[in-house]
């Protein structure tokens, strides 16, 4: 199906405002209709069915005065038309509860005001159930990244195509797969509980994550950093943290992601280049996200104290970045506390790059041989065979230790195996620079 969203005319007020409220709203209203129709493709489809009758009608009669209702309410009146030409009405809402809900849809007129706060409990549910969906472990970590930027992020097909250097057809191949897998597998459109919410909210947050991380240090491409991906993926963490807030992992989340998203004016040069940490301009670091991360860390660490629960993997990392955070200048970081927080993390989520950043906290602390020990312990490590930056930290160390020759053959080296253009010219830069 072909993405929501049709060309909008330059400088039409209504279709513009049409596009802004689809883009604010549409997740909900997949949300609230997939609740009826227990189908999330399906429920897409009415859903832009009613984006549809806002084209045709909202130009001739004006902008409702709340047009988020107004598309709810269509949606759901389409959805219970789908059901009642299925002729399945009846037992469909016999099955899953609906009847005061549906009986008043099929009465009320075309415009109401859907969402009123008595109803806010309502949709933020099915969103957190469409959340927990459209993130189904059953779904390959591509096609979950995917179907949450559609569903969650509303970003069309070709713009997730662009963020992720990937052909237009092998993203919406993705999307059409992990739709039809959810509908053939029937998985239920809810919220686990028990023991599986906890495994289950760990796929979702890892979702969030991969897409930050594909913003803040692109894989491939011209360009080192892609801030929408960045941002959708902050608002995506901020909605996670609404709807569990009892979850310390998910305010750890939003704290890591807003943390290191403040340092992004800083990241790149004129020219677009990458600044690395201990040469950017802190001044340049976004104030208001820093007070945001750190109120949130502070949120997951309460939490945390109430629960007698350790601080997870993102709450951990994003105590890292509040260190670098809080330091005005790079010599009052404290490094000593950020490699203790790494232990914390390499014994919480064991991974090759966890004990390479480590191994880069342990040099800033305690001196470059101490942190070349663990890199040279990763060299044969098979999942960082293909990692540049496990050459370049390797370089860099070498650089600091005087031994100039190794370090630029382990930037040259480093620069061979990056996919990212900026990165490349970044490293070879650091390799030439050895030579002079």
């Amino acid at each position: 199906m072909a993405d929501p969203s049709p060309p909008l005319p330059a400088g039409h007020a209504t279709h513009r405002a049409i596009d802004a409220v689809w883009r604010i709203e549409q997740a909900r209203i997949v949300a609230g209709v997939a609740r009826l129709v227990r189908d999330i493709g399906l429920a897409e489809e009415l859903a832009q069915d009613a984006l549809v009758a806002a084209l045709e009608h909202w130009p001739r009669e004006g902008v409702p005065a709340n047009p988020g209702a107004w598309l709810m309410t269509t949606a759901k009146h389409r959805a219970l038309d789908r059901l009642r030409r299925d002729k399945n009405l009846a037992a469909k809402l016999e099955q899953i509860g609906l009847d005061l809900e549906a009986r008043e849809a099929l009465v009320v007129p075309d415009f109401v005001d859907a969402l009123d706060a008595a109803r806010q409990d309502d949709i933020g549910d099915d969103l957190l159930r469409l959340v927990f969906t459209a993130c189904h472990p059953l779904l390959s970590p591509e096609a979950r990244v995917a179907l949450t930027l559609k569903l969650l992020g509303g970003l069309s097909t070709a713009e997730i195509a662009r963020a992720y250097l990937v052909p237009e057809p092998t993203i919406a191949q993705r999307i059409v797969r992990a739709k039809r897998t959810l509908a053939e597998a029937r998985v239920p459109f809810e919220v686990p509980r028990g023991p599986a919410l906890a495994d289950r909210l760990a796929s979702v947050l890892e979702v969030v994550y991969l897409v930050f991380n594909e913003g803040y240090t692109a894989t491939a491409g011209e360009d080192w950093m892609r801030p929408a991906l960045c941002d959708e993926a902050m608002r995506l963490a901020r909605i996670l943290a609404e709807l569990a807030p009892q979850e310390p992992e998910a305010h750890g989340l939003s704290a890591l992601l807003q943390l290191q998203a403040s340092r992004t004016a800083a990241r790149t040069d004129a020219q677009g280049r990458p600044v690395l940490l201990a040469d950017q301009n802190r001044a340049r670091w976004d104030p208001l996200l820093i007070r945001r991360g750190l109120a949130a860390l502070d949120r997951a660490q309460s939490l945390c104290d109430v629960q007698g629960r350790a601080f997870g993997p993102y709450a951990l990392q994003a105590a890292i970045a509040a260190c670098h955070a809080r330091a005005v200048v790079p010599q009052d970081t404290d490094w000593a506390r950020i490699a203790a927080l790494y232990d914390a993390l390499a014994a919480t989520t064991p991974s090759p790059v966890v004990e390479l950043n480590r191994a880069v906290a342990v040099a800033m602390a305690f001196g470059p041989e101490a942190g070349l020990a663990i890199v040279d312990a990763l060299q044969d490590d098979p999942a960082l065979r293909a990692y540049h930056w496990l050459p370049a930290v390797r370089g860099d160390l070498l650089a600091r230790l005087g031994r100039v020759e190794e370090a630029r053959a382990a930037f040259v080296h480093a620069a061979g195996l990056a996919r990212n253009a900026q990165e490349r010219a970044l490293l070879q830069q650091r390799a030439g620079a050895l030579t002079q």
